[in-house]
């Protein structure tokens, strides 16, 4: 029977799980579900994989109705709706219902606390918090015992009638039917029994262990009352020493005009005037760290903390990066609401509110790119080209590792919209952005590196809202080219997919094919990403790659997952696989042990409450002094909801995008009275095919002309480290 499993389950039913047939209709039947207990709902899924990423249906047990039938049969009546559930026996169907019924007692009585609770003022008291924590274990632990006193009761009560049954059987052919009754009602006592010893072992556990964290507790709070004690009556001396020095003071020392006038700046004469009046006291502390520092010690601390800006200590604070950002509120939209209206528009133009944002732009999820920017600096190095391809390879799939949790939509940056991210120190590079057109929108972004590196790129979104699910197809290529060797590569990315827009838990996908070329060498890689799918066998989100020579020759083989690592295996053999009638021919490449190229960082501690955001991006808009006023930092409803006001966040959102739509038509109005103006059919012509949205010139960028494919791409201007160098920002327009 699986004693002690069953009976592990059982004391904890909250988490109980396991298959069940579900009845879905009349062509189907009854189909095998994966079910999974937990927090007050019962959960089901089509394989126990799924629970990673698809859930086909939740039922809160809170206000469900559960109804027992015949031959293994459940009923699961809630808002209306019948859930018809069969288990495999008898036994484990009795194990269903009894951590169904325990499971929507907790959630009931939960329910209730909470309405009970409703209007009682949040304590924000970390120690009040602990102890609430606390008691709600404790009262759970105490109802879980409560419903398995109550199923030993019933058990037991069945067990004897079924002994009493046993005692009055005469017929030998009744007699293994009842025996066999007896048996697994046996069972069934049996395995309450040890759920109750269990949650009972559970309970005094868990009592002990609070009582002796209570116990360090109190102990901890009796020692720094008597710490804070101590300090209080030292300082209330030197407080009576200092008023008792300034009364002396004019009788003291004779009035002079170092007296009368500024004060004396000498350090050497301001120590001893002022110790010598504290002589008294027996110690100089300070109340945080209760130390005891000499006068000489006070002095150099003194020193220490108002040396100028440029010294090393501020340099320290200066290169201090934050690693935590205020919690997500928890705020509820309906989605389909705003959306409803929206379906088959371009995703830039819907006006949605901050909820469905994350607190950075898209220019900082631009820069966001250059989390792993130490394999470009490994890749500079490189002798061997198809080793540094296999590096640019892994840098180009490392881009999307950040989404895989973050379904949040960036800020649509504002025409004229600025990021800078300058990582001289850390990291070797300057990065500045700067969206450069509003429909479509456009962003133009560059990166010089002192470790042997340039990337630039100009990003374009094409995205549309289907209903379902949101598609996003970045147009543009991304440019790297390394100072040594002069090998220039180009790619450019794949779309990404939002799925489960209106029901079910919102997921990302990546599909798409990326071809990186060299421009210099003609090597190749093609990587593919595939698309997830219900059926496939795969990892998901599977990467596969080939690197190839000019010849078209294959020399790596690249293999991983676009939200976990890249690996790259050397190939020392190839060959045609067996051709069979209906399968393609295949190459088959004998490869070396593969090498570990890339691998993600851990997402930072409590990252599901900070937007499920990367040690990266968790400072891309800390405040920094010095930025050009157009920083994606200054902007005032992104700042907000960030610190969780969200309510006056989608006010100044609202009051920024009618700004710009105001300064769209003044634009148009500009390029109406310029074509009326213009009186040579050449300029007309130039005229319109700028358009009203292209007559902002950018400040930092400009178009050029690839001289290889003929496209013309904004390309940085240079001006920007300058100019905050001087802090001359007189060219930058007040767009916030």
């Amino acid at each position: 029977v699986g004693q002690p499993r069953v009976a592990a389950g059982w004391s904890s039913p909250d988490t109980h799980r396991g298959w069940l047939l579900k009845w879905t209709n009349y062509l189907k039947g009854y189909q095998r579900r994966w079910f999974v207990l937990s927090n007050g709902l019962l959960s089901y899924y089509r394989t126990q994989a799924e629970m990673a990423h698809t859930c086909r249906g939740t039922i809160s047990l809170a206000t469900v109705h559960i109804e027992v039938g015949d031959t293994c049969h459940l009923v699961l009546t809630s808002g209306g709706r019948n859930y018809h559930l069969k288990a495999s026996s008898e036994v484990e169907c009795q194990r269903w219902v009894s951590a169904l019924q325990q499971a929507k007692a907790n959630a009931t009585q939960m329910m209730h606390q909470s309405d009970d609770s409703g209007d009682e003022v949040t304590v924000a008291q970390p120690d009040r918090a602990l102890t609430s924590g606390a008691l709600k274990t404790l009262i759970s632990k105490l109802d879980d015992l409560s419903t398995c006193n109550d199923l030993i009761g019933k058990h037991g009560a069945a067990l004897q009638r079924s002994l009493s049954e046993l005692e009055d059987l005469r017929c030998p052919s009744d007699g293994n039917d009842k025996l066999k009754t007896v048996n697994e009602r046996a069972t069934l006592f049996r395995i309450t029994s040890n759920a109750m010893i269990n949650a009972c072992r559970d309970f005094v556990d868990l009592a002990e262990g609070h009582s002796r964290r209570w116990q360090r507790a109190l102990q901890y709070e009796r020692e720094q009352r008597h710490h804070l004690e101590e300090t209080i009556e030292q300082l209330a001396k030197q407080h009576n020493n200092l008023e008792r020095a300034w009364r002396e003071a004019p009788s003291t020392h004779p009035p002079g005009p170092e007296r009368s006038g500024e004060v004396d700046t000498s350090d050497e004469n301001e120590d001893v005037e002022f110790f010598d009046a504290m002589e008294d006291s027996p110690a100089f502390i300070t109340v945080p760290a209760y130390q005891v520092f000499s006068k000489s010690k006070v002095s150099s601390l003194f020193h220490l903390c108002f040396q100028d800006t440029s010294g090393s200590y501020a340099l320290q604070q200066r290169r201090g990066r934050r690693s935590r950002i205020p919690d997500k509120p928890n705020y509820s939209l309906n989605l389909w609401s705003i959306m409803k209206n929206c379906i088959g528009k371009e995703l830039s133009k819907i006006p949605m509110p901050v909820n469905f944002n994350e607190p950075l732009s898209m220019l900082q999820r631009l820069t966001e790119d250059l989390e792993y920017s130490e394999l470009l600096d490994r890749a500079a190095r490189c002798v061997c080209t198809l080793e540094q391809m296999c590096l640019v390879a892994a840098f180009s799939v490392s881009s999307y590792s950040t989404t895989v949790h973050r379904i949040g939509k960036p800020f649509n940056p504002l025409l004229g919209e600025t990021y800078e991210l300058d990582r001289l120190e850390e990291s070797g590079y300057r990065s500045i952005c700067e969206q450069v057109s509003h429909h479509p929108p456009a962003a133009a972004h560059h990166v010089m590196s002192q470790r042997g590196w340039t990337l630039w790129q100009e990003i374009t979104i094409d995205s549309k809202f289907r209903g379902k699910y949101i598609s996003i197809m970045p147009l543009g290529h991304i440019h790297l080219l390394f100072h040594s060797s002069g090998n220039h590569y180009v790619w450019s990315k794949v779309t990404s997919t939002v799925h489960n827009i209106i029901v079910g838990k919102l997921w990302i996908d990546h599909s798409g094919d990326i071809e990186i070329v060299n421009r210099r060498t003609k090597d190749t890689c093609h990587l593919k990403f595939s698309p997830y799918s219900y059926f496939s066998r795969d990892v998901p989100r599977k990467v596969t790659g080939v690197v190839a020579d000019s010849d078209g020759l294959a020399h790596y083989i690249l293999s991983g997952s676009w939200d976990d690592k890249m690996e790259s295996a050397k190939i020392v053999e190839s060959s045609r696989g067996c051709v069979g009638s209906e399968v393609k021919q295949k190459t088959v490449y004998q490869t070396l042990p593969p090498k570990l190229l890339w691998k993600k960082y851990p997402l930072p501690e409590n990252a599901e409450n900070m937007h499920y955001f990367s040690s990266l991006a968790l400072t891309l808009n800390e405040p920094e002094e010095g930025v050009a006023p157009t920083d994606s930092r200054l902007r005032p409803d992104q700042r907000l909801m960030e610190a969780g006001l969200w309510d006056e966040a989608n006010v100044h959102k609202q009051r920024l995008e009618e700004r710009q739509r105001l300064e769209r038509k003044r634009r148009e109005a500009q390029t109406n009275i310029a074509l009326e103006e213009a009186l040579e059919p050449s300029v007309c012509d130039t005229i319109l095919e700028k358009g009203p949205c292209n007559m902002y010139q950018p400040l930092w960028f400009e178009k050029r002309l690839d001289s290889e494919t003929r496209e013309s791409s904004y390309v940085y201007r240079g001006g920007y480290w300058e100019a905050k160098e001087k802090q001359d920002w007189s060219q930058c327009p007040s767009i916030f």
